[in-house]
């Protein structure tokens, strides 16, 4: 997908782009590029396929969910180079953007795209998703979460959930075995305070793979117990 098309395919399905924010994205692409011959942020480099499996990938969550009406708090786990919020954040500038990653060298990476595209409202956290979520400061306090290929479902929930503010949205991404992996995450997902709104299924332009959107209400409080320490939900997801 080159800029152009990208820039094509969200003009078709009413998300426009300004041409300041394709050099935004333009510039993202480079540092991108750059950072990740010193540090290993992603497999994909090539230019199209930036913008088709990140750039494009990580707004096909607006296609789902309106991001702009008023100021919406969204925090990103596990965001590893920014996606999907970064991308999210150039589109909608009003969305406040929270992102946690474990590894220094990401947050590294995200400060510097964030001053190089000056973005404002976006606050980057060094911390395992599990300690951030008993941050009272953070916990049960975001309009939207967001996560894109951080884990399964059962442990995505454990990670997630608890930062979700009551009648707030947990937004998954995912690709094509999230049927699965929801199935057998739903347990866990009402434990901690969630509802299965709808597992939205769709293909990319170019039969670049099955995606999957799965949007989940908070309903009621997440137990205080959960997240549990660093590493457990990973070990022994909630079944």
């Amino acid at each position: 997908m080159t800029p152009e098309e990208f820039q094509s395919e969200l003009t078709k399905r009413d998300i426009p782009v300004t041409a300041e924010k394709m050099r935004q994205f333009e510039r993202y692409l480079e540092l991108l590029q750059e950072w990740n011959e010193k540090i290993n942020l992603t497999a994909i480099t090539k230019r199209e396929e930036v913008y088709l499996k990140h750039f494009y990938d990580s707004l096909t969550a607006g296609l789902y969910v309106d991001f702009s009406k008023g100021v919406h708090s969204l925090c990103d786990v596990g965001s590893g180079a920014g996606f999907p919020s970064i991308p999210l954040k150039i589109i909608y500038p009003n969305l406040k953007i929270t992102i946690v990653d474990s590894l220094k060298k990401r947050i590294g990476f995200l400060e510097t795209i964030v001053s190089e595209l000056g973005l404002e409202g976006v606050s980057l956290y060094h911390d395992r998703a599990e300690t951030f979520g008993q941050n009272k400061q953070f916990r049960a306090s975001f309009d939207f979460v967001t996560a894109r290929a951080v884990a399964r479902m059962s442990v995505l929930s454990e990670l997630c959930l608890p930062l979700v503010k009551k009648d707030g949205l947990f937004i998954a991404m995912k690709a094509a075995h999230a049927p699965e992996e929801l199935d057998e995450g739903r347990k866990a997902i009402g434990v901690l305070g969630g509802k299965v709104r709808e597992d939205i299924a769709f293909e990319l332009p170019e039969e670049a793979g099955e995606r999957h959107i799965i949007l989940i209400d908070k309903k009621k409080e997440t137990p205080n117990k959960y997240p549990r320490k660093p590493g457990t939900p990973n070990k022994s997801p909630l079944t």
